[in-house]
């Protein structure tokens, strides 16, 4: 096969040489962003990161967090979905997921963590109770309430949180709606089912026909926590935990100059 087509004068390629010098340009091109994109992603700067999170994650912090994650490794795909307490601790330890952010926390040796927030807990009200109408509600004119708490199961979960207050304030449920997860919560309170004791954040989000107020008495508040596997190194999750820990940071600055 010629490749050459020389005279005296100069030296042409022939349509074959021609050929195989595109073929040859596109396998060094190929090979430069093969090299390029390994590197990203060996460094974190690409690939895919698995998030998992509590439904009430959602109305806090956890969206800032992400954008700032996404502002420095925007490359980075990005795979959301919410779960309760007992499924982040399960898909983390089956490896089905990378990163798991839990309200408390998750209590495993095997899991490094860092903490997001701490927040208090306040009442959603369905906008026909006439609570909403109340300066100040302290816990124990809740008596004889519905209360809808979640998740129904495992348990105990976060339900067992807001139980825990009523036994202290001495406060008597006149009834209890469980539910599986914050949402389906919300939205059985919206239509006046009962009320609820939810994070602050929650209030961030109007819903019709709910209405958030805060209480007098016992509030143990809650909190976010972000965990990993200690054994998962993969750069794209020890970039996200680092990120946690400046945004943390920043967070609790912004907090103290404001009070």
């Amino acid at each position: 096969m010629q490749l050459f087509d020389r005279s005296r004068s100069q030296i042409r390629l022939t349509q074959a040489g021609v050929v195989l010098q595109d073929h040859a340009r596109q396998i060094l091109d190929r090979m430069d962003t093969a090299q390029r994109e390994t590197r990203l992603v060996g460094a974190g700067g690409a690939g895919r990161l698995r998030i998992a999170f509590v439904g009430s994650a959602s109305h806090g912090l956890l969206p800032m967090l992400i954008k700032s994650f996404r502002s420095v490794y925007p490359e980075v795909e990005l795979a959301l979905s919410a779960l309760n307490n007992a499924e982040l601790h399960r898909a983390l330890i089956t490896r089905e997921i990378d990163i798991a952010v839990a309200r408390p926390e998750l209590k495993d040796e095997e899991f490094r963590q860092q903490l997001l927030c701490r927040e208090k807990l306040i009442l959603a009200l369905p906008d026909s109770s006439p609570l909403v109408a109340e300066d100040n509600i302290t816990f124990a004119d809740l008596s004889g309430q519905t209360f809808v708490l979640y998740p129904r199961r495992p348990r105990p979960s976060y339900a067992d949180v807001v139980l825990d207050i009523c036994e202290r304030e001495g406060v008597k449920p006149g009834g209890l709606e469980l539910t599986q997860d914050f949402q389906s919560a919300i939205s059985l309170v919206s239509v006046g089912v009962g009320l609820s004791v939810v994070p602050e954040s929650v209030s961030r989000t109007t819903r019709p026909g709910v209405i958030y107020r805060p209480y007098v008495g016992h509030n143990p508040g809650t909190a976010l926590t972000v965990h990993s596997r200690l054994d998962n190194r993969a750069p794209q999750v020890l970039n996200f935990m680092e990120i946690t820990r400046k945004f943390t940071r920043t967070a609790q600055a912004a907090v103290t100059r404001a009070e």
